[in-house]
């Protein structure tokens, strides 16, 4: 099936593709006959979902700058949002009176909430790991609460969201020694207690996250007691937080191996094109990032050459969209010189460019999508890598990460 028929079954997805059976179907279309890129269709109870996908993230249940139906002017299919913030604000009670999520917030297709143990290692300093849970201080009144793998599941149930995220003990990517072993091992319990606390399987899944830090050995244990489990897709935790980008590649690579072939597999918090790029060769099907819109709010936008800095002077005069290939409402409307003119002064321009950015991430994957169904996926790559990084300027770990998969850059 090509991408366009990919895409296609999207837009017009027959009524049992997401109402019927498992709340997480599966299947891979496509695969590149010389890299690890798959493209694949992942029904779900709210939307049908081709990937690689990428997911904006929502934290609070918006997307700053962007409203539901701009995105979904966009095709985005699935978004992300995040348990630990919405279980403390608006709480679940108010989530349970309002239907769940999606009728919150006013959005028809997908979510996924992450399970709020990235706040372990965001909120640290607030917080207390023990064998229970994570004993936090809510950074909204100071009071105190604990957040248990039992609890987030409630709290994700209440949410209604299509993909629920395991609370797992999240540890910094420059942690050594034990402490690495202990997160580990606590994930895999913790994703038990998760399995058994989930109240609605028949609506929502469960991924759980392969952890253990930079060290290979204790990613093949996780990696091997999880896939015991009989849940419907998995992620790659513990990335994305200050290792070195071959130390990055690296990892991403094993756990695609040690991931099954027939579900999908999520990079969690990674959003830079260029690694959106490396990480399909390697095999991951979904990704989010709060970059695109957290970019767009310090006037910067995203094109294939790198992100551009509407701020500096040298775009006062520049009648250009920001991206001539670009057919997004952004690109559509304003120049260059107008964004200059009210980035990080007018609230607006953080709406205006944020939707090119999410536009760019978009129409990026779904050109994966196209190259993968073409089996050109590494023409594409090469492209790609010859724009973002003229003058022989490619850093030398994309040139490894893309050599393991047999692309030549």
């Amino acid at each position: 099936m090509s991408a366009v028929a990919v895409d296609n079954v999207v837009q017009n997805p027959p009524e049992q593709q997401t109402s019927e059976g498992p709340p997480l179907q599966y299947r891979v279309a496509e695969k590149c006959s010389q890299t690890k890129a798959r493209v694949g269709v992942m029904s779900l109870r709210h939307s049908v979902v081709p990937t690689p996908v990428f997911m904006p993230v929502g934290t609070q249940g918006t997307l700053k700058g962007v409203l539901p139906e701009q995105l979904m002017s966009l095709d985005c299919q699935i978004m992300l949002s995040n348990t630990y913030h919405l279980g403390m604000r608006p709480g679940t009670e108010v989530l349970e009176k309002a239907g769940g999520l999606h009728r919150f917030m006013g959005w028809r297709r997908a979510l996924l909430t992450d399970s709020g143990g990235f706040q372990m290692v965001s909120l640290l300093q607030l917080a207390e790991i023990t064998e229970q849970g994570v004993r936090f201080e809510s950074p909204y009144d100071g009071s105190e609460s604990m957040l248990t793998p039992e609890r987030s599941m409630e709290i994700q149930n209440a949410i209604g969201a299509d993909i629920m995220m395991q609370l797992d003990d999240v540890v910094k990517t420059t942690t050594t020694g034990p402490r690495v072993e202990e997160a580990m091992h606590r994930t895999i319990r913790w994703l038990d207690r998760s399995i058994e606390a989930h109240r609605r399987n028949d609506e929502q899944s469960i991924f759980p996250i392969v952890q253990g830090g930079l060290n290979p050995d204790l990613r093949r244990v996780c990696a091997d007691e999880l896939t015991k489990r009989n849940t419907r897709g998995f992620a790659v935790g513990g990335l994305s937080g200050g290792e070195s980008k071959d130390e990055f590649w690296r990892t991403v690579h094993l756990c695609t191996d040690l991931l099954p072939e027939d579900k999908p597999r999520y990079l969690m918090g990674v959003g830079f094109a260029e690694d959106l790029v490396v990480c399909v060769a390697l095999g991951i099907d979904m990704f989010d990032c709060v970059f695109p819109t957290r970019t767009a709010r310090f006037g910067c936008a995203l094109t294939r050459a790198g992100q551009i800095n509407l701020k500096q002077r040298a775009y006062a005069q520049d009648q250009r969209p920001i991206d001539e290939e670009c057919d997004c409402s952004t690109c559509r409307s304003y120049t260059r010189a107008y964004l200059h003119h009210i980035v990080t002064v007018e609230p607006v321009a953080c709406s205006i460019v944020s939707v090119h950015n999410v536009a760019f991430q978009l129409r990026l994957m779904h050109d994966m999508r196209e190259a993968i169904s073409a089996d050109r996926f590494p023409e594409f790559v090469q492209k790609y890598v010859a724009v973002r990084f003229p003058n022989d300027t490619v850093p030398e770990w994309i040139r490894e990460a893309l050599a393991a998969v047999n692309v030549t850059v």
